[in-house]
């Protein structure tokens, strides 16, 4: 969460958005939204809020789906022993669970297979295929990985094993030798539908098995797993898995798996009310603690848990290990700040190493580290001669294209864009930083300061009612693709703030022409925000809905406060007035002359912020003011020219912008050296 930073606003068609509304499909708070997102007219908002299962594709158009088919149908009718080989993460325990249950309905023995996220790693393991065939094994079924496991496949072929592989993750040049490869990623594949998870996957190869009348049933009976899947590897939601999650987590509220039943009660969720959030920061974090824990089967026995009595103990056990990784989370990111405490700006990719770190943890710290400094985070963990690492990007710039632009430091990795997993020798630790410093720095824009992307400006705050924010639920399940709705509104005046939580949060009160308006910012103290009762801000927030005690209100989720523009501040004019060379007097130099206190503090927080970052003029220059405690734009003009002129940065202004750029800079500069200074004295 940023208290300050640059705001990329985009805007709409009005009169797309008043179509849209007329046309009866939602209001028009909603309206607005859909129009700011490139939907231009009433069939578009139509086609885009549908959930039914017309909008799931042919799973016959899988590349290679035709042979898995078959060979899984052959099993079936021979009796084989077959093994279902998963993936310790949400995604691959609810893929395990679809595909060991239809299996087993089929009559047919099934083993899975769930590696050990803390002893095995991610991926098919040569003792793991030598010990399927020893129970008797002759078709393995990977979900959510397997789709880069050449040499395992040669192997299993080896031992007298069929392999179908099903996954979703990036696919290399070389695909294994199996009797089916089924992935949307793979670049001959014609599926149109991309953005599948690994239990979307498995979905759409049973509903192949059960054939195309069947569809409705298989999504009734495993939808909860679907959604709970795609919703844990934060998938698109939009098109086919937009119509998965919504319809499996109606299933979940109405009639949910005895486990996932168990679960709800056990943390105390509503499942009348479950919407998607509460299965991302609720449910999730549960299913994954046992894995990051080392015990990954407690979660899986828990998804296909029938008894109550047996479901509750194991929710039980799901909770404890939550709260126990919340600890060692916790102390691996404290441990990390530490390392990163006297580097000063942090502005290219973290890499950060620890003999003492958990495994299970990394990618949690490796998320929390890329969200708080902006910019890519591996977190590895290291035994003997070997690391273990988790890869997260905050933004642009694609891991799993940087990882292989770095292979030859590594054992092996795989991923996605913005999450990867790695090993590596211990010794390439130093030169994976630098690898990645290279290509971070070499990729257009990565040295900018993130911007925070907002929907568009709120003009009318009388659309801030609880009816046009609950209609906004219509348009949600929220996530990748399909964010959730971040506005903006400026000029309100701040009429009170308050702290909550220890502190840790805090609550405004905000008004503007009559309208007065609740809000709330999460994990920002009251200090950290600096910003007095009194004082005219511009907003950023997602809007939301309070229930407390039976009462529903408005509330303003806050996302970024920043000052409000003051076109009436007086310096500004007459620093531009010196700069243009023109004749000023004495009193009027004084008034924009800096003291070194001045310079001093508008240094200090300008170099806190990152090495560039690209601004408007009047957004930037009243947020230095309040930060840096220098109240006049004109000094601070001037400070920005001094540091210009003595190359502590690089400064350009064009079209009411200010671009700032700091240089990798070594020594001090005099300011009895600045020509600027000696004029204004």
């Amino acid at each position: 969460m940023r208290a300050f930073g640059g705001w990329q606003v985009g805007t709409y068609d009005p009169a797309a958005a008043e179509t849209i509304y007329r046309s009866g499909c939602c209001g028009r708070l909603s309206a607005a939204l859909l129009a700011s997102r490139g939907l231009t007219g009433p069939r578009e908002a139509e086609e885009f809020l549908r959930e039914d299962t017309g909008l799931l594709q042919d799973p016959m158009l899988l590349e290679d789906m035709a042979p898995a088919v078959a060979r899984i149908r052959r099993a079936v009718e021979a009796g084989e022993k077959v093994a279902v080989y998963g993936d310790y993460d949400v995604d691959g325990l609810t893929a395990s669970a679809l595909m060991t249950s239809w299996l087993q309905k089929q009559g047919l023995r099934c083993l899975t297979y769930i590696p050990e996220r803390l002893t095995e790693g991610y991926g098919i393991t040569e003792e793991a295929l030598r010990s399927i065939r020893r129970e008797g094994v002759t078709l393995l079924i990977t979900v959510d990985c397997g789709v880069t496991a050449c040499a395992q496949a040669e192997l299993a072929r080896d031992l007298g094993i069929d392999m179908v592989i099903t996954d979703h993750h990036e696919c290399l040049p070389e695909l294994p030798a199996a009797a089916a490869v089924v992935d949307p990623q793979k670049r001959s594949c014609p599926y149109p539908f991309k953005g599948l998870a690994g239990v979307g996957v498995a979905f759409k190869l049973v509903c192949a098995l059960e054939g195309p009348d069947r569809v409705d049933a298989v999504l009734a009976e495993y939808g909860p797993l679907v959604a709970l899947g795609t919703i844990a590897d934060i998938m698109p939601v939009v098109g086919e898995n937009r119509c998965l999650i919504r319809q499996g987590t109606r299933t979940l509220r109405e009639k949910p798996l005895p486990g996932l039943d168990a679960l709800m009660r056990a943390i105390g969720l509503d499942k009348k009310t479950l919407r998607g959030t509460d299965v991302s920061f609720s449910l999730v974090p549960k299913l994954n603690a046992a894995g990051r824990m080392g015990s990954v089967r407690t979660a899986f026995d828990l998804l296909m848990a029938e008894d109550p009595e047996e479901s509750a103990r194991l929710a039980g056990e799901l909770c404890e290990m939550n709260n126990a990784r919340k600890a060692v989370e916790n102390r691996v990111f404290t441990d990390a700040l530490e390392m990163l405490e006297n580097q000063g700006n942090v502005e290219s990719p973290i890499v950060l190493a620890s003999d003492t770190w958990h495994h299970g943890v990394s990618g949690i710290v490796a998320s929390r580290l890329a969200e708080r400094y902006g910019v890519p985070a591996v977190v590895i963990c290291l035994e003997g001669e070997e690391g273990r690492g988790s890869c997260r990007s905050p933004g642009d710039f694609c891991l799993f294209d940087a990882l292989g632009e770095a292979s030859d430091l590594l054992s092996s990795f795989g991923g996605h864009a913005m999450a990867a997993g790695l090993t590596l020798p211990r010794e390439n630790v130093d030169a994976l930083r630098e690898r990645l410093d290279k290509l971070y720095r070499a990729s257009e824009g990565a040295q900018l300061q993130a911007r925070i992307p907002v929907d568009f400006q709120l003009e009318d705050l009388g659309l801030l009612t609880l009816k046009e924010i609950e209609g906004l639920r219509d348009l949600s399940p929220w996530g990748v693709g399909n964010p959730p709705p971040t506005l903006c509104i400026r000029d309100v005046r701040v009429d009170s703030i308050t702290p909550i939580g220890n502190d840790r949060h805090l609550k405004m009160t905000v008004s503007r022409d009559g309208a007065r308006l609740d809000c709330v910012f999460f994990g920002l103290s009251v200090r950290e925000l600096g910003i007095r009762a009194g004082t005219w801000v511009d907003l950023v927030f997602e809007p939301g809905i309070n229930e407390f005690r039976g009462s529903r209100t408005v509330q303003l989720l806050l996302r970024c406060v920043r000052p409000s523009r003051q076109p009436e501040e007086p310096t500004l004019p007459l620093a531009r007035r010196f700069f243009a060379g023109e004749r000023m007097l004495p009193v009027e130099l004084a008034m924009i002359r800096p003291d070194r206190n001045d310079l001093a503090r508008v240094w200090r927080y300008i170099s806190s912020r990152s090495r560039r970052f690209a601004e408007e003029e009047d957004t930037l220059l009243p947020e230095i003011a309040l930060r840096a405690k220098v109240p006049s734009f004109g000094r601070i003009l001037v400070c920005l020219r001094v540091f210009d002129e003595l190359g502590l940065i690089r400064l350009q202004e064009q079209e009411g912008g200010l671009d700032i750029r700091i240089p990798r800079f070594a020594g001090k500069a005099d300011l009895n050296e600045s020509k600027i200074l000696e004029r204004l004295r």
